[in-house]
C-alpha cells in the first residue's frame, strides 16, 4: 500500500514497480508518489494486464509542528480537480529549492550538484533530496544513501533547504475529497517524542484520518507493536507498505514485509478491490471492525 516511482522519487517507471510487485506475489499494489498523481495511469494498465487488483494512491508532503510529515491517500480519483490542484500548489517551489540545494552542495566540495540530480530525475517537476544523494553516491562521495543523509542533505548539514509543503488537515480534505482514505504514513520514522507523536495522531484523526501505517518499511518489529496499539488506541484502522524506491536501495523488498498484527483491522478490510482476493494464497487478510457485521 506504498511504493513510489520514477514520476517522484523512485527509480522505475510505473510499470516496472507494478511487475516487481507482481512477481513478488503482491496481490494488490498502491502506487504513492510523492505528490503526483502522473504514474497512475500506466500503473493501472499494466496492473490490468497482469489481472492483479490496483489501488490509486499519492503520498502528500505535510508541514506540521516544524517536521514533514506525509499522509498517504488511497483510493483515490486521480482526477479530482481539488487534489489536482492542491498537489499542483505543494510543488510549486521545488525547482528553486533544488537550486539551491545544489549550490550548498557545490560549495560543500560536491561538483556540479544540481545537474547531477537532474540526471536521476524522472519527473522534472519533482527534485527532491534523494535525486542530490544518488548523485553524492554516482560520485563516490558517500558509499551509499543513508551514508549520505548522515553526512549531507538532512537538517544542520550542507543541503538542507527547508520548505513549506500542505497543512495536514489541508492535505486529509484532499484526499477525503478525491474519495479517498487518509493514512499517516511510516509514524515511526519522525522526530517527535511521545507526547509529540500523540498530538500529531489527535490532530490527524480529527481532521478526518482514518488509518496509520503499522506495519512499514521504516519500523522495526518492535514499532509494529507499539503502532498496533496506538491504531487500537484512537480507532484507526491499519496499513502496510514497504515504501519501497528503488532495487538495492529501499530497506524493505516489495510483497516483504510481515502480514499486520491480528490485533488491528486493515485499512483494505472493506475495499471491493480486495473483496475477490480473500482466501487467495498470498491475499491481504480482511477483517470486519469488531463488532460490525462479518
Amino acid at each position: 500500500m506504498h511504493s513510489h516511482s520514477r514520476m517522484s522519487d523512485g527509480m522505475l517507471a510505473p510499470a516496472e514497480v507494478v511487475r516487481r510487485a507482481h512477481a513478488a506475489g503482491v496481490a494488490i499494489h498502491a502506487l504513492t508518489d510523492h505528490d503526483e498523481l502522473s504514474g497512475i495511469a500506466e500503473a493501472a494498465a499494466e496492473a490490468a494486464r497482469l489481472g492483479m487488483a490496483f489501488v490509486a494512491g499519492v503520498e502528500v508532503s505535510v508541514s506540521w509542528g516544524g517536521e514533514t510529515i506525509h499522509v498517504v491517500g488511497l483510493r483515490v480519483d486521480p482526477g479530482d480537480p481539488a487534489l489536482v490542484e492542491g498537489l499542483a500548489r505543494t510543488r510549486d517551489g521545488r525547482d528553486a529549492r533544488a537550486r539551491e540545494i545544489g549550490a550548498q552542495l557545490e560549495r560543500a566540495g560536491v561538483p556540479d550538484a544540481y545537474e547531477g540530480a537532474l540526471r536521476h530525475v524522472g519527473n522534472p517537476a519533482l527534485v527532491s533530496r534523494t535525486h542530490f544523494a544518488r548523485h553524492i553516491v554516482e560520485a563516490g562521495i558517500c558509499a551509499d544513501v543513508g551514508e549520505v543523509f548522515r553526512h549531507y542533505l538532512s537538517e544542520g548539514r550542507p543541503g538542507f533547504v527547508p520548505h513549506r509543503w500542505a497543512g495536514l488537515a489541508e492535505a486529509v480534505d484532499w484526499i477525503r475529497g478525491a474519495g479517498g482514505i487518509a493514512i499517516l504514513a511510516h509514524p515511526g520514522r519522525y522526530r517527535l517524542d511521545e507526547g509529540g507523536l500523540w498530538a500529531l495522531m489527535d490532530e490527524f484523526r480529527s481532521a478526518g484520518g482514518e488509518a496509520i501505517e503499522v506495519v512499514s518499511g521504516s519500523h522495526t518489529p518492535d514499532q509494529y507493536r507499539r503502532f498496533a496499539g496506538h491504531a487500537r488506541e484512537f480507532g484507526f484502522l491499519a496499513s502496510r507498505g514497504s515504501d519501497f524506491h528503488a532495487p538495492g536501495e529501499s530497506r524493505v523488498e516489495l510483497g516483504a514485509l510481515p502480514p499486520l498484527p491480528d490485533t488491528v483491522v486493515p485499512v483494505w478490510h472493506d475495499w471491493p478491490e480486495t473483496a475477490a482476493l480473500c482466501g487467495a494464497p498470498g491475499a491481504p487478510r480482511s477483517r470486519a471492525r469488531p463488532g460490525a457485521p462479518g
